[in-house]
């Protein structure tokens, strides 16, 4: 059945604003979840960006508060209890007014694991670790060809029946098996990357439209690529995951550096960087959408999050399709990484 996406009106927001709670909001899918345009990604705190730094990762979530976030995205597999203890105790004092996402579907030796047993047991250790008696939205973090995602879906949603997770949702998944967990249980929301520099996901656009499916789209800016502040491959720490990325590497680097550059002159005619360019772009892709920029720096939360204000022209939007009419250059992933969309 197709949808309308919708937004919900609400004061638009300046960086030059102080006052809690002013930004638009956006309704994911057809159940009733409604968050910032705009959300916040807790993952590079304490994972795949080198040497975590958890105090710059509380301040920064707090002023994401303060700046009208209200979406907060955290995994079990960021540290198995690690960043979801952060995301946790930093959202305590105004837990009420946000929506926390977490994921379950990895093993600390990364193999996948959506055993409805073992589901069960990560979303006890969630509601532990984030201090909270309800999951927002639970997403399975990858598919697991081993287990039916009918067996996932009925597991969720015995978690949804029983109070203890609100939304289901799923990540890096295909249309098939979107249609297979959605049949079982509703399906809230989608999460996939999705970038000026990463467009493949747009082909599925079409079934979370008729399916009533939102979509939050993660590494918005690229994995930081899209701050303009960025090193080649060899400038990262073994421990970061740009430090092999195919993005980052010569021969592609030295193309998105100047793919990058010709949006910062964009950006500057309208009086904003090159990062509020790309997520004000990926607002207007569809108001199903909620990009979830991760940072550790409360400055980064300000420029970010002011973006939910920056609205684009015809002309904007024609000129960063001719810098980038495909998106980046170099894969998103090693062939090893890369997620297997049905």
């Amino acid at each position: 059945m197709s949808h309308e996406w919708h937004i919900v009106p609400c004061v638009s927001y300046s960086a030059s604003m102080t006052t809690s709670h002013a930004m638009q909001k956006r309704t994911l899918g057809t159940q009733g979840l409604t968050v910032s345009a705009i959300g916040y990604g807790g993952m590079g705190i304490t994972f795949a960006y080198g040497p975590g730094d958890e105090r710059g990762g509380s301040a920064a979530i707090r002023r994401a508060y303060d700046r009208g976030v209200t979406f907060f995205d955290t995994a079990e597999l960021y540290g198995f209890g690690e960043n979801e203890r952060l995301v946790g105790e930093a959202v305590k004092g105004f837990r009420t007014d946000v929506t926390i996402a977490t994921k379950f579907g990895y093993m600390p030796d990364f193999t996948l694991n959506s055993h409805p047993e073992h589901i069960r047991q990560v979303a006890e250790n969630s509601l532990r670790n984030l201090q909270t008696d309800v999951i927002d939205v639970l997403y399975q973090h990858r598919v697991d060809p081993a287990i039916p995602i009918e067996d996932v879906a009925g597991a969720v949603g015995d978690l949804i029946q029983e109070g203890k997770v609100r939304y289901f949702g799923l990540s890096e998944a295909g249309p098939k098996t979107l249609r297979r967990a959605h049949a079982v249980h509703p399906v809230t929301v989608l999460q996939t990357e999705y970038s000026l520099f990463e467009r493949d996901v747009e082909q599925l656009f079409p079934v979370l439209e008729e399916l009533g499916i939102g979509f939050v789209a993660y590494s918005p800016l690229g994995r930081g690529f899209l701050t303009g502040s960025t090193g080649p491959a060899s400038s990262y720490d073994a421990s970061d995951m740009r430090s092999y990325d195919p993005r980052w590497r010569p021969g592609n680097y030295e193309k998105n550096v100047a793919a990058v550059d010709k949006l910062r002159a964009v950006a500057e005619s309208r009086g904003a960087t090159v990062a509020q360019l790309s997520l004000a772009w990926l607002l207007a892709q569809g108001d199903h959408i909620v990009p979830i920029p991760g940072t550790r720096s409360p400055a980064r939360v300000d420029e970010n999050s002011a973006a939910a204000g920056l609205g684009l022209s015809d002309s904007d939007l024609r000129r960063i399709r001719e810098i980038l009419p495909v998106g980046g250059f170099g894969a998103r992933y090693t062939e090893q990484h890369l997620p297997d969309w049905d």
